[in-house]
């Protein structure tokens, strides 16, 4: 088991001569790393755990597979009246609907990500408390269970690219890095989320809160361009900027492809990731009891 640590010891002889071996399970204790082995022997589990994310989503619905593209859809509609005809933001020159779509892509799989991964353990409390799994199959398989959305309504861009005439450039080989960096940090904030949630459950409900005041903080409805020069850097940090700039580069050719604002994006997105998988496996010990 991931939180047990198993000792042997031979204490004496027998009077037969044979060694009589004791062996101790016990809670491990401090901070530990992250067991993969034992992750991929639980491989089937998290392909269930993501197949049934996936089924539950869209079980006895009508549209089905159709919600992945009505949110950001009606969302890139409400953004072109309010922001690209009234406010009259710049769209670095792209038409402003595709300019929006390519970037409300990767952020609604972040949302919704983010907001899945941070309430996987309330959810499986269930199962949490009857089985020993890897729990960071939760929050993992949550965060994969997304992207399925992500690709469907992925493939509505190359629709509207078509349509209003813009090829993509040599950059788009670039998006699975992009995509990489985008699941991490979802992901890595999930993770760190929902081992707070667990014993803090303010946290669940403010998630959703927050994450919508963080699209303000990323340029989903505006350019990164309008961020000024000397807080471009900073502005990075948050790794969903270096991420939606880098879509509309290599898909529309806005700009030239950011590499510093998805390099600093991308080593923040390891950090959280790899930090919070240990926080993970650090508090994975109370769940089952604080649940």
């Amino acid at each position: 088991m991931g939180i047990l640590k198993r000792s042997t010891s031979i204490d004496k002889l027998s009077s037969a001569g044979k060694a009589e071996i004791t062996t101790r399970i016990e809670p491990k204790s401090g901070w530990q790393g992250i067991d993969f082995r034992e992750l991929w022997d639980y491989r089937d589990l998290l392909y269930f755990s993501v197949w049934r994310d996936i089924k539950s989503r869209y079980a006895q619905s009508a549209l089905g597979i159709g919600w992945a593209v009505i949110q950001p859809v009606f969302f890139m509609i409400v953004f072109t009246l309010v922001f690209g005809e009234l406010a009259n933001i710049d769209s670095d020159g792209a038409p402003y609907a595709i300019f929006s779509y390519a970037g409300l892509v990767p952020w609604v799989y972040f949302s919704g990500a983010l907001v899945d991964t941070t309430g996987s353990l309330l959810k499986g409390s269930s199962l949490l408390t009857k089985v020993y799994f890897p729990r960071l199959i939760m929050p993992i398989s949550s965060a994969v269970a997304k992207l399925v959305d992500f690709f469907i309504a992925f493939l509505l861009v190359f629709i509207l690219m078509a349509w209003f005439k813009s090829p993509p450039t040599i950059w788009i080989l670039a998006l699975p890095l992009l995509i990489l960096i985008m699941v991490l940090a979802a992901a890595g904030i999930g993770t760190w989320l929902t081992s707070l949630a667990v014993q803090y459950r303010d946290i669940a409900y403010a998630s959703p809160f927050a994450i919508q005041l963080l699209m303000f903080a990323s340029p989903v409805v505006y350019p990164a361009s309008l961020v000024p020069e000397r807080f471009q850097l900073v502005y990075a940090l948050n790794p969903m900027v270096g991420v939606i700039e880098g879509f509309r580069s290599a898909l529309l050719g806005t700009n030239p492809m950011p590499w510093d604002l998805i390099g600093v994006g991308g080593a923040v997105a390891s950090v959280v990731a790899i930090s919070g998988a240990l926080f993970f496996h650090r508090k994975e010990r109370v769940f089952a009891d604080v649940v």
